[in-house]
This record gives structure tokens, sequence and C-alpha cells, in this order.
């Protein structure tokens, strides 16, 4: 799929106020280590974890509380019009909260993957990922490190010779700002090297592309 746009950003869209909150409920409920994808939903033995932290090392916990929802899929929408993608969706995942601190990172990777679900009680079922946001919690001045990058070729840059393609999404530096991209964009989480990193994400499904 051809791509003008591989992301669209809004400039400190959401409130201080708002990005606080979701800290502060956040900070308030268990976290978790961060998982990919085969690792979901088992206990981990010591290799499988020091596998898992090869790839991301960071902290994590779920949300789905309406009012986050109701604050940010209108972004998601938007984006998905001015880009020019006019994906079809029409529900979102659980919100991640993520919190990087000190040498935390997610390495490269994709949010979507070639099959879709097969959860026949849930309506995720036969859905994919399409759309995928990340709101800036913290502003960019409170930690050093933790750029968020994207590969805009589209190819495992773990693959290929990744510097030639790079490009740092700057834009969503200051507090609230928001960033939508198709999910099937390879991107990466640099490791933090000062301070801590919050930050929310939404995967937003639909049936696959024809």
């Amino acid at each position: 799929m051809q791509l003008q746009n591989y992301y669209w950003y809004f400039k400190s869209a959401l409130p201080e106020r708002i990005c606080d909150d979701i800290i502060k409920y956040s900070l308030s409920k268990n976290e978790s280590m961060a998982r990919t994808g085969g690792y979901d939903n088992k206990k981990l033995n010591e290799d499988e974890i020091r596998n898992l932290k090869n790839k991301r090392n960071s902290d994590v916990v779920w949300l789905n509380e309406g009012w986050i929802y109701k604050e940010l899929q209108p972004y998601i929408h938007k984006a998905n019009k001015n880009a020019g993608w006019n994906f079809e969706w029409d529900r979102s995942e659980s919100c991640q909260f993520t919190k990087y601190k000190h040498n935390q990172y997610y390495d490269w990777h994709c949010d979507s993957w070639a099959k879709p679900y097969d959860k026949p009680n849930s309506p995720d079922n036969g859905k994919i990922r399409k759309l995928s946001m990340t709101c800036q919690l913290t502003d960019g001045s409170e930690y050093e490190g933790g750029e968020l990058e994207f590969d805009f070729r589209n190819y495992d840059p773990n693959m290929r010779d990744e510097f030639k393609h790079l490009k740092q999404a700057k834009e969503i530096l200051p507090k609230g700002s928001i960033i939508v991209f198709p999910s099937f964009v390879y991107h990466r989480v640099k490791p933090v090297t000062k301070g801590t990193r919050y930050s929310l994400v939404m995967w937003n499904l639909g049936y696959p592309f024809k």
C-alpha cells in the first residue's frame, strides 16, 4: 500500500490537565511488564523474559475508561480523513499507558499482523489493527532519549540499512501531542537516558483490507 502520509499529528491537542489526570489515574493501578506478540497470556520463564526485554523493556497499565476514549477517538477519525487513508474501522482496543524509565525502550516493530483476531465471542473477532495512536503525556523537556522514530520504507529496519530512511517524530514532543499512523508502519521508541517518558497508546480495529 502506497502512503502519502506515514503519520498525522496534532500538536499539544490534549490539555495538560487531562494528561496529568491520565498519569495520576494510571499510576494508581497495578502495572505489568510490557509484552509483545507470542508472549501474551502465559507465564514466562527466565529465558523468555530475557528475550522479551531484548525487544521491549517498559511497564504498562491497561485502561478501558470511557472518558479516555471520548477524548482521543475524535483525533483518530480526523487523522484518518486528513491524511487521506480513509481506513474503515469501528472499534478501539484497550488503551495502554506506558512508562519508559531509564534505559527502557521498544525496538523496531509494527503493531499489526497478517492474521485477523480469532476470538469467536469477542467484537474483535475477524478484525486487524488498522490505525495506531500515541499520545504524549509528558513534555519532551521532562526526559532525554525516548525518541519515537519511523521507518518510512515500511520495511523491517533490522534487516536493512536503517539510517537512510528514518524520521524522528519531533512534532509530538510537546505535552498532549497526538500522533496517528497506519498500524503496519514500522516504528520504535529509543532508550530513555534521563527522566521518565509517559505515553498512552491506542490501537483501532477494522476488518482486513480488501
